[in-house]
């Protein structure tokens, strides 16, 4: 009976050691003696108790890590990079395998291989630019690292799925004079632009008060030429009232002073009533009276209206 009884515990033992579950997104390196036998996949698998080992599970699944470290740019300003680079394994080849559990002796010396690598990249690719240069490049660095680093993953067994430069930010001092360039910028943009709206301001106005000037004395011009013509057509209706009541009456054999006595009382009426205190000398005497009546009855004899001007 305690024969059996041993007998069983060493039975489930070695089942127990035999037993080996491999967990999702995980492979198992196993080794004989030391060597390198095969890869276990995930699920349950067996090995062989006190013979094959299980050397390293390496993860196939995406790994991220984050790095911040300074590089020097050509004219010597330092630059602080943060930065998250995520990669994995290249794939579940068995040669895939081999390298990432053999090609270092541990993970933590895989990591400090990684970073440095690209740490290294991308201080040289800064150092080849200026600082003006740098915040603009962000897309060209991840570029230029990708390009250093891919063959060099591969042959490790990784591949780089993405590098973020999540903060590029240069010393405080930098810093400081870069703001105070970006605001003398400004300010010069900003006097420029006033200084363009105040001429183009000016310049409107100046061809406003052109074009009004010029619509004035247009108005006025014209306003001028009415008024010309306006009195012109007075004097010519007057010129032909009293010329034709000047035949008339000769005609008729009456005394044309009565006309003339007639216009002048309405003249004098007319000052009164219109006049604003000025003080108008008018020849009432007979004399001037058949002057005027005389020379209206020449023109009537010539056949035509003259816009003489009539003595006073």
């Amino acid at each position: 009976m305690p024969f059996l009884l041993i007998l069983f515990f060493l039975t489930a033992l070695l089942v127990f050691l035999s037993v080996v579950i491999v967990q999702q997104g995980t492979v198992a390196v196993v080794t004989i003696f030391g060597k390198y036998a095969r890869i276990m996949m995930p699920g349950l698998n067996f090995k062989i108790p006190f013979v094959e080992f299980i050397y390293r599970r390496v993860s196939i699944q995406n790994q991220s890590v984050e790095l911040a470290f300074q590089a020097i740019t050509a004219d010597q300003a330092n630059v602080n990079f943060k930065a998250m680079l995520v990669y994995s394994v290249l794939n579940q080849e068995e040669e895939t395998i081999k390298n990432v559990a053999f090609k270092f002796i541990d993970q933590a010396s895989f990591m400090q291989a990684l970073i440095r690598t690209i740490e290294g990249s991308i201080r040289s690719f800064v150092a080849t630019k200026r600082q003006a240069e740098i915040l603009g490049l962000r897309g060209e660095i991840i570029e230029h690292v990708k390009a250093q680093i891919d063959t060099l993953l591969e042959s490790w067994g990784y591949h780089l799925i993405d590098l973020q430069l999540n903060d590029i930010a240069f010393d405080e001092i930098i810093m400081r004079s870069m703001a105070q360039v970006v605001a003398s910028s400004n300010l010069k943009a900003a006097a420029e632009n006033e200084g363009q709206a105040l001429l183009i301001t000016k310049t409107k106005a100046a061809e406003a008060e052109g074009n009004a000037i010029q619509i004035s004395a247009e108005a006025e011009k014209k306003a001028s030429q009415l008024r010309g013509q306006g009195v012109a057509l007075f004097r010519e209706e007057v010129a032909k009232g009293m010329a034709e009541s000047a035949k008339v009456m000769t005609e008729a054999k009456l005394d044309a002073s009565l006309i003339l006595f007639s216009i002048w009382t309405e003249a004098i009426k007319h000052f009164a009533e219109n006049g604003k205190g000025n003080v108008i000398f008018l020849d009432g005497s007979t004399e001037g009276m058949d002057k005027t009546m005389k020379q209206l009855l020449a023109v009537e004899k010539m056949g035509g209206i003259t816009t003489e001007k009539p003595a006073q």
